[in-house]
């Protein structure tokens, strides 16, 4: 403990003890009973009491000062991965490494603070041998060690492992933040195995019907110079393709292209498979199963007109262009033929006219509530409009037509147009539009607005509204064949109207899922030691998310075994963390009810089985070595771990730190000071007492 005190602070001191001596001189000054030497002695007595009481009402600070040591703290990380114990060198003891590195962490505990922590798919405290983990993932040790020992005193990181981490990337790039010297034990073994493997295959998980996709294969082996295998790819469990390869190098890798065709909608099971080899190290790498989803993405798009146009050719073209998307004709009397189910859109073009009123198929879109593009123009019967639709009405039309000239509407966000190429607008014929008073009944979405000369109305050109749920498009004017021959003037001209019909109609075509009750994971393949989460939302008829009814699932897997499970209440949905599964193809199938109705979902999921521990059977020692010289640290073979004891020493580096704390506190906290105030004043008391004073 220390005091300081200011100029200040020695006055009040000085004040006090003034104050403490007259007190002293008015008690004992003129008192003649008492001998001389006594009196002295009491009113020293009186005089220190008073002048620390009187000086404690200053509230004085005195400084403490005391030290903390803080032993270092040592970190031994063990790999728990597959990899580590199913590949080591001959005449690996496993029992003795793992007596020898139990007994490093006691050795160390006599000096220093251990933390002992099992690394693979995840980070777990203590020491695990059972090397089950299918991943190895160094980074996050890394990471969860800065976490928790953030600004300890870390002496030293002890990492057992071969060197292969297959998941977070290379840890070396974490290890700078720790700041201490990094200890590594060499696993596995750095000679080559005989083995074939599939390394990677590249493929896209969702393909379209009737079309070919291609998986990239690499396909490795190593000390298998000189053999045959098969590569081939199962789907659904049945052969579809099959290659022979010859291996030319002791280290060989061969990148083949397999193309094949979707000619089924629904999810797809590949299993690309390379044939063993004898005395492989392992077979559980010569295979992969991959998952593609085949959609039937090309949706029909009808074009219905009472005659040709130059019009129908330009919309016909640019739906065309998206592959996804089959266009169908109807003119005339083919009208009262046409099966609207079939169509995601139809595009009714200047329907009704004076001729063909199309009544039929208008009131089968309306029952089918297929979505509904109407484009307008001179041969349009507006009486005949105003009555087949709702949601627009033409006044006053005397049959005469009117040019506008269209403007982009800056605050449409529907979709996207490209924002350079919107400028081309200002160089587009004028369309031909009815001359009408129009009113639009309800709200709607512009994406183009009307310019008549050169005044920007606040008219739509072409615009969008939902009438009970489904969609419907406007486009009031002819002429768009014009502005398709405007592009083609200007061989460097943006294909704008083109993607204004494509996205136009894909707006349109898109259906919006209106089931009350829906459950579905996040996605359709997951892998064995990955939790299976499945998500769940129920609507009232008012389509608000409500979770007051309970969610009971089943799920099976392929041989039938039901798992069954109750969901989890989350905000105004449902959640189900259904844990790590089997690797296996499963299904479920949930059920809820809301007031007096039932509601059921289902679908499907696969469980992959993980490989990565098997794609790299060879230890990196380069990198165990490289992370501890970078950190000044060093690298042990297992029968020589023992070894870290003794050089941990030797280096000097684990030092104990002693923290200083220095804090404030009031004097009249101290205890021995009310100690003092009161043996003096105890003491006077006691020799007046016996001396016959009051």
């Amino acid at each position: 403990m220390a005091s300081f005190f200011s100029f200040a602070t020695l006055l009040i001191l000085l004040a006090c003890l003034a104050l403490g001596a007259a007190y002293a001189w008015v008690l004992y000054g003129a008192n003649k009973n008492l001998d001389q030497k006594l009196r002295n002695v009491l009113a020293a007595a009186r005089t220190l009491a008073v002048a620390t009481l009187a000086f404690l009402l200053f509230a004085p600070l005195v400084r403490r000062i005391s030290h903390t040591p803080e032993k270092p703290v040592i970190v031994i990380a063990n790999d728990n991965s597959i990899s580590v114990k199913a590949i080591q060198p001959s005449g690996f003891d496993a029992k003795k490494y793992q007596q020898d590195l139990k007994q490093l962490a006691d050795r160390l505990s006599e000096k220093y603070e251990v933390k002992t922590y099992s690394f693979g798919d995840s980070v777990k405290q203590g020491f695990s041998f059972t090397g089950n983990d299918q991943t190895s993932n160094g980074t996050a040790l890394v990471s969860q060690l800065n976490d928790e020992l953030l600004n300890r005193n870390v002496g030293a990181i002890i990492m057992a492992s071969d060197g292969i981490f297959n998941r977070g990337g290379n840890p070396i790039y974490e290890l700078n933040k720790i700041k201490a010297p990094v200890y590594t034990i060499a696993m596995g073994d750095t000679i080559p195995k005989r083995d074939v493997l599939i390394a990677n295959v590249n493929y896209n998980n969702i393909v379209y019907l009737d079309n070919e996709f291609t998986l990239d294969v690499q396909m490795q082996a190593f000390e298998s110079k000189g053999e045959n295998v098969r590569l081939s790819v199962l789907e659904n469990g049945k052969q579809v393709t099959e290659q022979s390869l010859s291996i030319g190098s002791a280290s060989f890798v061969k990148d083949a292209q397999i193309k094949l065709k979707a000619t089924k909608v629904g999810v797809h099971r590949y299993t690309v498979n390379v044939s063993e080899v004898k005395n492989e190290i392992t077979i559980k790498n010569n295979s992969q199963t991959i998952f593609v989803e085949v959609i039937d993405g090309r949706q029909k798009v009808l074009l219905a007109a009472a005659g040709p146009h130059p019009d129908l050719a330009t919309f016909k073209q640019a739906i065309e262009l998206n592959k996804h998307y089959e266009v169908s004709t109807a003119i005339a009397e083919e009208l009262e033929s046409v099966d609207a189910s079939k169509y995601s859109l139809v595009i009714l073009y200047q329907l009704p006219t004076a001729n063909y009123s199309a009544t039929s198929l208008i009131n089968k879109l309306k029952q089918q509530k297929v979505a509904t593009w109407f484009v307008l123009g001179a041969q349009t019967n507006l009486q005949n409009f105003n009555q087949v639709q709702t949601q627009l009405n033409f006044a006053r039309a005397n049959g005469s037509l009117q040019e506008v000239f269209p403007y982009y509407e800056n605050n449409f966000t529907a979709y996207n147009l490209n924002t350079d190429a919107l400028k081309q607008l200002d160089g587009y014929d004028p369309l031909q539009i009815p001359f009408a008073n129009l009113i639009i009944k309800g709200s709607y979405t512009a994406v183009l607005n009307q310019r008549i000369g050169k005044v920007n109305t606040q008219s739509p050109l072409l615009f969008f509204t939902e009438d009970n749920g489904k969609k419907n498009g406007f486009l009031i004017g002819e002429g768009i064949w014009k502005w398709k021959l405007e592009e083609a003037k200007n061989e460097n001209a943006y294909p704008l109207v083109a993607e204004l019909i494509s996205k136009t109609v894909q707006y349109l075509s898109v259906k919006d899922d209106k089931r009350k009750f829906k459950v579905y994971t996040n996605k359709s393949t997951f892998e064995e030691n990955e939790n299976v989460v499945l998500n769940a939302t129920l609507y009232n008829d008012a389509f608000e998310p409500v979770n007051a009814s309970e969610v009971k699932i089943q799920i099976k897997n392929s041989e039938g075994k039901a798992y069954n499970y109750t969901f989890s209440k989350v905000g105004n949905a449902y959640q189900l963390d259904a844990g790590a599964l089997p690797q296996g193809n499963y299904t479920y199938m949930a059920s809820t009810s809301l007031g007096d109705k039932k509601y059921t979902a289902n679908g499907a999921f696969y469980v992959n089985a993980v490989i990565t521990e098997y794609q790299q059977t060879t230890a990196n020692h380069q990198l165990l070595n490289t992370m501890a010289q970078q950190t000044q640290g060093k690298m042990y073979m297992p029968a020589n771990l023992l070894n870290i004891v003794d050089d941990l020493e030797k280096s000097g580096q684990v030092k104990t730190i002693t923290y200083e704390d220095r804090r404030y506190e009031e004097m009249i906290n101290l205890k021995w000071i009310f100690a003092i105030i009161l043996v003096l004043l105890t003491t006077e008391w006691f020799f007046r007492k016996r001396n016959g004073e009051a």
